[in-house]
């Protein structure tokens, strides 16, 4: 199967469509074209019996060529290459290079069409067709035109190649701050498809884009080393450092929606039993062995509790006396 390749020796994600499909499209266009045109020439026969001959001769030729020949063309001008039985087979009008098509593409597409389709009943579409290596009619090949299949099987998406061994970790100190999203996803989209590439053609895209990732971060790549796998090695330090980032990102999410005082035991009255983050400044009851009330309160941005003595006898914390805990012991 043969796909589209445009002049850059890209090969495009293309399908060439076969006849057994552009036969089916093809049958369902006729279908809806004639039903119209008869539809139109039985009210234009009612509208136009006053009429001499010469006048209904103009008008069966006016609308010939109007309903089968110009609404073909308008359809797939103004939808880009899908008329009605197109679009119902998932297929669609490109050009060679896998452009969309203009009205020249389509007016020649039609015109030719009115032969090879309409005047000979599809048979030399079919031959055409089955005689080329796209499936293109004659009308294709005069006006550059490809039809292409547009509903195909999801494929997986295709990696890229990771770098050779010695460079993984080498461009760490890299600043990649100002290498635009477009030079990615072009460095990106030669990685995944340089195999496909004339092996030429693949050196100097290359050397191109190392070029401009060099003009970007000022680091050049080092001596010896080929500019694909240079690329592959950056791209790889990028996605290692969106990997770190997405991972420190969420971390510090679950960190910052944990309940407070995770990890600790829970006192009385429902605070945490440590002088936790986030600890409430309380007043303390009355301590044990008739020590004053304590006042607690939180020192500095980790919370840590105090104690502040009321009484001169009352030393909390010092010569072995327990401070107050803020729990009044039951009587």
């Amino acid at each position: 199967m043969s796909g589209v390749v445009t002049g850059d020796a890209v090969v495009l994600g293309l399908r060439p469509a076969r006849l057994p499909s552009r036969a089916l499209a093809l049958a369902i266009d006729l279908v809806v074209v004639w039903t119209v045109y008869l539809l139109i020439s039985v009210a234009l026969a009612m509208a136009t019996a006053s009429l001499d001959e010469a006048a209904v001769m103009a008008v069966t030729i006016a609308t010939f060529l109007l309903v089968l020949v110009g609404a073909p063309i308008a359809v797939e001008t103004l939808s880009h290459g899908r008329s009605l039985g197109k679009l119902a087979c998932g297929l669609r009008v490109v050009r060679d290079d896998g452009g969309p098509i203009r009205f020249r593409h389509a007016l020649v597409r039609g015109a030719v069409g009115v032969v090879e389709i309409l005047m000979t009943f599809g048979v030399v579409a079919c031959i055409a067709s089955l005689v080329s290596e796209r499936g293109r009619r004659i009308g294709d090949v005069f006006a550059g035109t490809l039809v292409v299949r547009e509903r195909v099987p999801a494929a997986r998406g295709t990696a890229v190649p990771p770098p050779p061994p010695w460079l993984v970790g080498r461009f760490a100190e890299l600043d990649l701050s100002a290498v635009p999203d477009e030079l990615w996803l072009g460095i990106r989209q030669y990685l995944t498809r340089m195999r496909q590439l004339d092996p030429a053609v693949g050196r100097a895209l290359a050397e191109r884009l190392a070029d401009e990732l060099v003009a970007r971060t000022g680091t050049p790549p080092p001596p010896g080393v080929p500019a694909a796998e240079y690329l592959a090695a950056v791209v790889n330090e990028r996605q290692a450092r969106d990997a770190r980032r997405a991972f420190a990102a969420g971390g510090g999410a679950t960190a910052a929606g944990g309940p407070p005082g995770a990890g600790g035991p829970v006192g009385p009255g429902g605070f945490p039993a440590g002088a936790g983050a986030g600890g409430a400044a309380g007043v303390g009851g009355p301590g044990p062995a008739g020590s004053p009330a304590g006042v607690g309160r939180v020192d500095g941005a980790g919370g840590a509790r105090t104690v502040e003595d009321s009484g001169a006898g009352g030393g909390g914390g010092r010569g072995g006396t327990p401070p107050a805990t803020g729990f009044a012991p039951p009587g």
